[in-house]
């Protein structure tokens, strides 16, 4: 049977757009030693829209074609919102183009940020939610075909007055779902800030995405909600600990051995730190190393967990 973290591995350096810089940013996560890689497909140019640029998109094929990561997970776009009722046709469509790119790169996993609004009147949380839920149950029928996850992640508060589902909330429009190719991305970080934000407890927000989690965002902070608090540079950030910060595991607050002791995941879940580079290339090592550790915690409660089962 599959272990619960299957791998183990880092998101590719953002790209400005030139592809050049690909085949670099990804022999930078493979030269770590790490066995997964996501990659923001987002920033390649591929997709214009809604439509596959053919000629580019052929030429990032060739170049990820050179990497035999264990697992190759793409993210979507960071903008893209399943809540948004103008643009929601556009929204799908895009999707619709990068599980086609899973398809030809061989990533087994598209990740999707959950939506987001302001609520317009007269409408409720509920056509928010039922709007998301019937556009990814829409999208998962085309992913079922390519054998791809879509992966929707847990998402923190960035406006005031903006409607956005709890981690726990997420959790449930996947089980609404019911379909083996939508699952959650557990992004810790996020999950802290949103619980802090709405005074809910982090650990139990943890506990209720653990079962439907099949991919992990691996990330320090301290939990603090930027929505009042702009910086000059994130550097500046990280100093006061505010925000969505990016750090290297151990340099916020996040009990993540208390965590990982405690919870397990779907089988064959990728654990993926984002920790670039550009900014942390010297801590990386340290990253992965630590990140591995975690994920055999998680295994073995898992392996325990079956052992148990098996008795009874």
């Amino acid at each position: 049977m599959s272990e619960s973290i299957a791998a183990v591995g880092f998101y590719k350096r953002v790209s400005t757009g030139d592809i050049n810089q690909l085949d670099a940013s990804l022999r930078e996560v493979a030269d770590t030693g790490a066995d997964a890689c996501e990659i923001a497909i987002y920033a390649e140019e591929i997709v214009s829209g809604g439509r596959i640029m053919q000629e580019r998109a052929a030429r990032v094929a060739k170049i990820v074609g050179n990497y035999r990561f264990k697992k190759l997970s793409l993210h979507g776009p960071i903008t893209s919102n399943f809540m948004d009722r103008e643009y929601l046709e556009i929204h799908k469509k895009i999707m619709l183009a990068n599980l086609e790119l899973c398809n030809r790169l061989g990533a087994g996993l598209l990740v999707q940020h959950s939506g987001g609004a302001i609520l317009a009147p007269g409408e409720s949380p509920a056509d928010l939610d039922r709007m998301e839920r019937d556009a990814l149950a829409e999208m998962a029928l085309v992913a079922q075909r390519y054998a791809v996850r879509i992966a929707l992640e847990n998402v923190f508060t960035t406006a005031r007055n903006q409607y956005r589902q709890t981690p726990s909330e997420m959790a449930e429009t996947v089980r609404a779902i019911g379909s083996d190719n939508v699952v959650a991305v557990t992004d810790f970080s996020h999950a802290y800030i949103e619980s802090t934000y709405r005074n809910l407890d982090f650990r139990e927000q943890l506990r209720a995405m653990a079962p439907v989690t099949g991919h992990l965002h691996v990330h320090d902070s301290f939990g603090l909600s930027a929505v009042t608090k702009k910086f000059h540079h994130p550097a500046e950030a990280t100093a006061f600990g505010i925000g969505d910060l990016h750090l290297p595991i151990g340099w916020g607050d996040i009990p993540w051995e208390e965590i990982f002791a405690e919870l397990s995941f779907l089988p064959d879940t990728t654990l993926i730190m984002e920790i670039g580079s550009e900014r942390f290339a010297d801590e990386q090592p340290a990253c992965l190393e630590h990140a591995r550790r975690l994920a055999s915690r998680s295994n073995a409660r898992m392996k325990n967990f079956r052992s148990d089962m098996h008795v009874l």
